[in-house]
């Protein structure tokens, strides 16, 4: 074959070639390229016209379709558009391959000399040891960074290599060549790297470790250590390898560091908490947790910041955890809510940690509950109000501190409703004897009534609501809110029906809120309480109007009735009464009037709930005795005897005996009436007398209290009429269950009913299944046969 080449045009008449040729050898490229190389190496200037002139170099060295030393080289050309493909055509029209490989070698030859060359001249600062870490460290940058940008100026040179010889090369499998860029980083890491890696790693942890104990470091000697270990890894040796950018700094750095970083935290935490209390030890965890996380962002490889963190709190929570979790509890009694914060802050996202702490502020919380109740126990059956307060200071204690110090962090919100819900439902009061578990509920009842009851201490509107809204707060933790209700019922009632109730709106809100908390079925009677006084009081109005119109219909008396929903109000017969002569005609008018205005319906006197006022003529100071209407009958017998024998009380009457003998006391404590016996050994056989030289300083005289009687009465029917409600919701539930299973197993239909009404009270499973024998007694339901765990609902 001739050495020359000579270029044909694609289409005949439209594309002109103008050609100077000009012979050239690879030693004449490679002179000129190892001359401009030396020149970048050096850092010296560099022109646009030099650069592209190597450029041009390479260029047509690259484009050579001979596989000789000698080509021709067009200085001119010009192309048809049409025809844009820089494939050269050689004889017989074959595919000539690019010229390039002689080429790179002599590149990657001279590269390998060049680094050997800083390893004996410039780089031998790192290998001395006598040199300080800053030397080491500025020295081998310094090189590494001169090189590096030589190196991509080369590499902007001979991009015409790159981009076809390197490249067919790279696709036919060819693993030992690079872009001329990689190569040089390859090179240095097989040159440089592995000889001065552990010098350099060394230096760097020393650096760090300095820093650490209060030093300022030059940090871009480090940045830049790192910017070469990530550099140097991003290219394996073999390029049919994916990319692996971090697994040098990894291992050679990151890992050391981690090591290196143990170490000394190890040894100062141990010394720190020999001369310093706990509370200044978590304040240099976070200081130094501050720093590490700084020194990632400043100048390591953001990768480093989870395992040095994790390492970090290893050594200084985990190590010491067993301290850190006594002095929590320390904190929590010395109300340390900026140190308790602070700890917090650092185990945040250590669940098991956390669990932990939630254990011990469940404990605290306990404790503490149960000692502010301790304190008022002897106090809290007659005032209930200490007792709410007890509860109410020891809850807002803590959600405050919960608040401060864990940001509400729903894990100590939990601890504190779970400690709430124990020592409210379980302390000292409920476990005293003759009290239960329920007395809880009965207090906070009686405390709302003590709210809503009209007095002469009652706090005005605004005030009334936040108190009320902080009783719903100790409602939630109630486990019997079904005895809560009940007892509010009764007291709601009592205050209806007496005209109690310090204000309509109080009441309303309060129900509102129970509604709320508990659903609409809660609240339905105590909402047709309300309905039922405002039917009464248009009915009193009707009433007025009728006895206008009627003559017959006047009373002797002022006289005013409430009407009332028997299913509705927590009322039951008082047992049989003998109304006073005076009081019977008011009763048999409104009858008959009641009778005309409803029909089919039956009027159940409630006499032991009525009341009444008497005006006295028998002093010399006229007196308004506020009675009940038992209390009025036994007065109103004394206008025609002026001593009487309680058995005729009794029989006249017909009120219990009891009752005869509770109501007496009152009537002689008050020095109304004189009995024949001494206060204390008055029976049924006692005689009463009237008493005409009673004074008071009080023209309205209110005798009308609570019997302790009926006291226990009540008390009693209420507990029962519980037990008896609960059984019956309790049966409902299983029916519903049943009713949609259709089949179910034992143990899941146990779940589904406590899960139904645990919202009102905590059924017992003793209590579930005698329910659920009643309701198979009552063939709701049935065992199925062969299988006595599975039940099976009978439509």
């Amino acid at each position: 074959h001739s050495s020359k080449k000579t270029y044909s045009c694609a289409t005949r008449d439209t594309i002109k070639l103008r050609m100077t040729q000009q012979q050239l050898s690879l030693e004449v490229v490679w002179g000129t390229l190892l001359e401009g190389m030396g020149a970048v190496f050096a850092q010296q200037q560099m022109s646009k016209k030099q650069y592209m002139h190597l450029y041009t170099l390479v260029y047509n060295y690259c484009t050579n379709v001979s596989a000789s030393n000698h080509f021709h080289v067009p200085r001119a050309a010009i192309i048809h558009p049409r025809n844009t493909s820089r494939t050269r055509l050689g004889r017989g029209g074959e595919q000539d391959s690019f010229v390039g490989q002689d080429l790179y070698s002599k590149i990657r030859t001279h590269f390998a000399t060049h680094l050997e060359w800083l390893l004996n001249d410039r780089l031998t600062p790192v290998s001395n040891p006598a040199s300080s870490s800053e030397e080491i460290l500025q020295t081998y940058i310094r090189e590494w960074e001169d090189f590096i940008f030589s190196c991509k100026v080369i590499d902007g040179f001979c991009s015409y290599l790159n981009k076809h010889w390197v490249k067919r090369q790279i696709d036919e499998g060819k693993t030992e060549v690079f872009d001329v860029y990689d190569l040089a980083v390859i090179l240095w890491r097989r040159k440089v790297f592995v000889l001065l890696a552990d010098v350099v790693t060394e230096s760097v942890l020393k650096l760090i470790k300095r820093e650490r104990q209060g030093e300022t470091i030059c940090t871009r000697y480090i940045s830049g250590v790192v910017s070469n270990f990530v550099e140097l890894g991003i290219n394996p040796d073999d390029n049919t390898k994916p990319p692996t950018p971090l697994h040098i700094y990894k291992r050679q750095l990151q890992a050391p560091f981690i090591e290196e970083t143990e170490s000394f935290y190890v040894a100062e935490s141990a010394t720190f908490l020999q001369h310093n209390p706990v509370t200044e030890y978590v304040k240099r965890i976070e200081c130094r947790l501050r720093e590490e996380r700084k020194r990632v962002n400043v100048y390591l490889n953001p990768s480093t910041e989870e395992v040095l963190v994790s390492t970090c709190e290893q050594v200084f929570i985990i190590r010491h955890w067993d301290r850190l979790a006594n002095e929590f509890r320390v904190m929590l009694r010395q109300d340390q809510s900026e140190d308790l914060a602070r700890l917090f802050s650092l185990v945040s996202h250590h669940s098991k940690l956390v669990a932990e702490l939630k254990e011990s502020l469940f404990q605290h919380i306990s404790q503490r509950g149960h000692e502010a109740i301790d304190k008022v126990a002897e106090g809290a059956l007659s005032d209930p109000k200490i007792y709410v307060t007890a509860l109410l200071s020891t809850y807002n204690q803590y959600h405050q501190l919960i608040e401060r110090a864990f940001d509400l962090s729903q894990h100590f919100t939990s601890a504190l409703d779970s400690a709430c819900t124990k020592f409210i439902n379980n302390n000292k009061i409920t476990n005293m004897p003759g009290c239960s578990q329920v007395k809880s509920a009965e207090l906070i009842a009686k405390y709302c009534d003590l709210l809503l009851r009209k007095s002469a201490k009652n706090a005005d509107e605004s005030e009334t609501e936040e108190l009320l809204s902080q009783i719903m707060i100790i409602f939630r933790y109630i486990e019997d809110k079904d005895v809560f209700q009940k007892f509010y019922s009764r007291m709601l009632a009592k205050r209806l029906v007496a005209g109690q109730s310090a204000s309509d709106d109080a009441e309303a809100s309060m129900i509102t809120k129970l509604k709320q908390a508990c659903g609409f079925e809660y609240t339905t009677k105590l909402q047709r309480m309300f309905q039922d006084v405002h039917l009464s009081r248009e009915l009193n109005e009707k009433l007025k109007t009728h006895q206008r119109h009627n003559q017959d219909y006047k009373f002797e008396i002022d006289f005013s009735i409430q009407v009332l929903t028997s299913g509705s109000w927590p009322f039951q017969p008082g047992g049989e009464f003998a109304l006073p002569q005076c009081l019977e005609r008011p009763f048999t008018r409104f009858t008959q009037f009641y009778n005309t205005q409803y029909s089919g319906r039956v009027l159940t006197w409630l006499h032991q709930m009525s009341k009444g006022e008497i005006v006295t003529n028998c002093y010399k100071q006229k007196y308004t005795l506020q009675l009940s209407t038992y209390q009025m009958a036994f007065l109103l017998l004394f206008n025609e005897v002026d001593q009487i024998c309680l058995e005729n009380i009794h029989t006249q009457l017909l009120i219990k005996e009891e009752v005869v003998l509770q109501m007496c006391l009152v009537l002689i404590k008050t020095k109304l009436l004189e009995c024949s016996d001494p206060e204390d050994q008055v029976t049924i056989q006692s005689v009463l007398r009237f008493n005409p030289q009673f004074r008071s300083k009080k023209l309205r005289i209110n005798l009308n209290v609570p019997l302790k009687l009926e006291q226990k009465v009540e008390q009693e029917a209420t507990e029962k009429h519980v037990e008896e409600d609960r059984k019956i919701i309790i049966q409902a539930a299983i029916v519903r269950i049943m009713k949609m299973r259709k089949e179910l197993n034992h143990q899941p239909l146990l779940s589904e009913v406590v899960g139904q009404i645990s919202n009102i009270f905590k059924p017992k499973v003793h209590l579930i299944k005698k329910c659920i024998d009643v309701l198979i007694e009552k063939d709701f339901l049935e065992r199925v046969d062969g299988q006595k765990d599975i039940y099976r609902y009978l439509a």
